[in-house]
């Protein structure tokens, strides 16, 4: 039996049990979701005129990421987002596994070690940055967490359009333009039609997707030329998913089982708006975490220190790196950045004991379920990278309860492109800098897309 709820407070709970001071925040839609464990675990609560049930299960969460024919992504009512990002992500059924089918090549590890030298470039050019405010005695207040989204946008850049890098870099700034402009929208109500009316952020958002189109065809167009003279595509991920396109196109003898301009424009929107965001505020709460935990901070140095010195790292000392690994993933499972999923039924199914009309959205709450004290310990709440020490699976004892990347046929295509900027970072971080919370710095993540920190990330950084 599901029980109801209605939402009316607001709920805080502590993520530092040693320090009230930490605490984390939910979004006003997130509260009333979690209201809903006062009624118990099989629950739900209204959104809108439709129930919206919770899943708090490992099986069926397990499921429900497994089937994903059956459990889809819902479509946002607002059709102004379609301008944010439209692509694999967003695809279902047949579309979903063309494009997928087409993109993976882009994502395999032999091609990510070759974008190594770009993620090494972008750190060291930020690191160049903070070493010429930092001074040589003391410490320097930096707020690392705007650092943090200008480096993964460089990182972006550069492995997507190699050496266009410049006008792709000014592509995604459009695009961070563009995701502001929507966002406000979104935190508003959608009036339907209201995207044709001549204000002045129609016409910016109209603009500004035209400027976007252009020069995202433009750079498709010079590889094509390219390739028509005898050159090669490329080995960024511009290059390896036009190869992997005209591939599967040659391989079935029609254009139908490729993909069209619009749509490899349409991914390289996406390779910015799901990579930069994501792993920017990993980042941010990796170094926020270890600045409050100088023990594991100290720990992940030696480990960095040992491995390569203050040489360039490899893929293979990157790939050694234990501790870092487990802090990220700790980092992950404190903070994953898309703190809820929602999944709507596409046809009548059972779910466990549940019998679920067609259209029933089902809501996994990633942050919960990371926090859960029946599946973690007594300790969930707590700092405690060593949990990951033999790994995901041990840590989870096989249940399906930590899933910052998504799980099943949908996880997330670039979760090892993403591991590898951010284990880059964080080593070339540790090599040369000391760090420490700055006492400015106020707690208080915040829902928008991905969960962030509200007033950024100051910290006390000083030169080794």
């Amino acid at each position: 039996m599901l029980n109801s709820l209605d939402p009316s407070t607001s709920l805080y709970f502590e993520l530092f049990n040693e320090n009230p001071g930490f605490k984390l925040s939910i979004d006003a839609f997130i509260e009333s979701i979690i209201l809903c464990l006062y009624a118990g675990k099989n629950c739900f609560v209204w959104f809108g005129p439709k129930p919206m049930i919770l899943i708090m299960e490992s099986e069926q969460t397990r499921e429900i990421f497994a089937k994903n024919y059956v459990y889809q992504k819902p479509h946002h009512s607002n059709p102004v987002a379609n301008l944010l990002a439209r692509g694999t992500a967003n695809y279902e059924e047949d579309k979903w596994a063309k494009h997928r089918k087409i993109l993976k090549p882009a994502f395999h590890m032999e091609k990510l070690k070759l974008m190594l030298p770009a993620f090494y470039l972008s750190c060291i050019e930020m690191l160049k940055e903070w070493e010429q405010i930092i001074p040589y005695e003391g410490s320097k207040e930096l707020d690392i967490w705007p650092q943090f989204q200008k480096l993964t946008s460089d990182m972006i850049s550069r492995t997507a359009f190699g050496s266009s890098y410049e006008e792709g870099r000014r592509i995604f700034e459009l695009q961070k333009e563009q995701a502001e402009i929507i966002m406000k929208q979104f935190n508003s109500i959608y009036i339907p039609g209201s995207r044709f009316l001549p204000t002045k952020s129609n016409k910016k958002m109209k603009e500004t997707e035209k400027e976007v189109q252009e020069s995202t065809r433009r750079l498709i167009d010079n590889r094509l030329k390219a390739k028509e003279a005898g050159q090669k595509f490329g080995d960024d991920l511009l290059g390896t998913l036009l190869e992997s396109n005209s591939n599967e196109i040659e391989e079935q003898g029609s254009k139908e089982f490729g993909l069209t301009i619009d749509e490899v424009i349409r991914e390289c929107k996406l390779f910015y708006f799901a990579g930069q965001e994501t792993t920017s505020v990993w980042l941010g709460w990796t170094m926020i975490l270890l600045s409050r935990h100088q023990n594991w901070q100290a720990k992940a140095r030696e480990e960095v220190l040992q491995a390569f010195g203050s040489d360039q790292p490899a893929f293979d000392e990157l790939s050694r790196l234990k501790i870092v690994t487990m802090i990220l993933y700790e980092s992950l499972r404190l903070y994953p950045p898309l703190a809820t999923r929602i999944r709507r039924t596409n046809e009548e199914t059972k779910l466990g004991n549940l019998y679920l009309p067609k259209g029933s959205l089902l809501f996994i709450p990633t942050i919960l379920l990371h926090h859960d004290k029946e599946i973690w310990g007594e300790d969930a709440e707590e700092f405690k990278p060593e949990r990951f020490s033999e790994g995901v699976l041990n840590a989870t004892k096989g249940q399906m309860t930590f899933f910052p990347f998504g799980a099943g046929p949908r996880i997330c295509i670039g979760q090892n492109f993403a591991m590898l900027e951010a284990k880059m970072a964080i080593a070339l971080i540790l090599q040369r800098f000391e760090f420490e919370l700055s006492p400015s710095y106020i707690h208080v993540p915040h829902c928008i897309v991905a969960l962030q920190p509200k007033f950024g990330a100051p910290l006390l950084l000083q030169k080794l």
